[in-house]
């Protein structure tokens, strides 16, 4: 093993993201939902700095907005998930360097543009004086979660989805995964939520993204995405889910702790259900941005789950629902580069 993928709690240098670009799709579709990158954006810079990619033609656009240690970065793009285009910042075990491992990225197995996000990983890499560490398998950064201990989570629905790695097995992508970002024990989930399937609307989803619905918060604790409504249609998914989490062991051989958050209350726009899940939340230095939707009640109770699991960091909170509506949150959109 060259490479280990430290864990997302660790310090960080910054935080990379991308604004949706004037071409892209959210621009056209949903323009607003542009102010709530800005909004995550400024929200890291309180606790870290940003590198925040822009269509050159959005420079001023976004330096009037935003705040704090944000750095503009002019860049061609087609869309603004970096945690998905952009690369996954590994360190070589051998002398503690950071490398980035520049992923295949083909857009979610193909339903949108991505000629110039296929490029990002390696732009993001040269940015930050990385070697890049280029992976044929097709994969997004959302599509994984570590411990930093060679741990790492995923779906069967988005490794093995034949639109993105069509003929591969389990044993294949172990293997890249071990070669790229030192996984010794892969714990594989089901699907994801019924949303992210890309069931209720086309073209927007990951086919079942992990960070919506499992994130390791130290070593042995995972938090779930909870849906206690046996009619809805993500109770039976997470059920499968949670219960494979239980059977698992880590990479240290230890039973995995179980904390859920529970989901606000449905949201419904335009006929469609948005699977909203505070589990797409991103850490930063000494705090963490969590995606909150309007549910006073939910909200409350999922910052308290985080206050009391992170005593030591302060939190910021994003309102994610123009986020989400275009299918992700505030983890989606945001990629960490470890201090060091």
């Amino acid at each position: 093993m060259t490479y280990l993928m430290p864990a997302e709690w660790e310090r960080h240098a910054r935080t990379w993201m991308a604004l949706p670009p004037p071409r892209g799709f959210i621009a056209r579709d949903d323009p607003s939902a542009r102010d709530a990158w800005i909004a995550t954006a400024n929200a890291v810079a309180s606790f870290e700095p940003v590198s925040l990619l822009v269509d050159p033609a959005d420079v001023a656009w976004a330096g009037e907005r935003t705040t704090g240690p944000v750095e503009l970065v002019p860049a061609d793009l087609d869309d603004g998930w970096l945690r998905d285009n952009g690369p996954t910042f590994v360190r070589d075990t051998r002398d503690g360097s950071l490398a980035a491992v520049s992923w295949t990225f083909n857009a979610w197995g193909g339903i949108q543009d991505h000629e110039r996000d296929a490029r990002i990983g390696r732009t993001v890499a040269d940015l930050a004086s990385v070697p890049a560490v280029a992976s044929r398998m097709v994969n997004e950064g959302g599509g994984i979660c570590v411990d930093g201990e060679g741990t790492v989570i995923v779906t069967e629905t988005v490794q093995l989805h034949d639109r993105r790695n069509a003929g591969w097995d389990k044993a294949q992508v172990e293997e890249e995964l071990a070669r790229t970002i030192g996984a010794t024990t892969v714990i594989w989930l089901e699907r994801g939520l019924m949303g992210d399937m890309q069931q209720f609307r086309p073209n927007v989803g990951t086919n079942g993204h992990v960070d919506v619905l499992a994130a390791f918060v130290r070593p042995g604790v995972v938090v779930v995405h909870g849906q206690p409504d046996p009619s809805h249609h993500d109770h039976e998914v997470m059920t499968e889910n949670v219960s494979r989490l239980r059977a698992a062991r880590d990479s240290h051989g230890r039973e995995l702790e179980i904390i859920t958050v529970d989901a606000p209350g449905d949201t419904v726009v335009e006929g469609v259900s948005i699977d909203h899940s505070y589990i797409n939340f991103s850490f930063v230095n000494d705090g963490i941005v969590m995606s909150v939707f309007g549910d006073a009640d939910a909200d409350t109770a999922a910052a308290d789950t985080f206050r009391a699991l992170f005593p030591e960091r302060g939190i910021a909170m994003v309102d994610a629902r123009p986020i989400f509506r275009n299918g992700g949150a505030v983890h989606c959109i945001t990629q960490q580069q470890p201090a060091g």
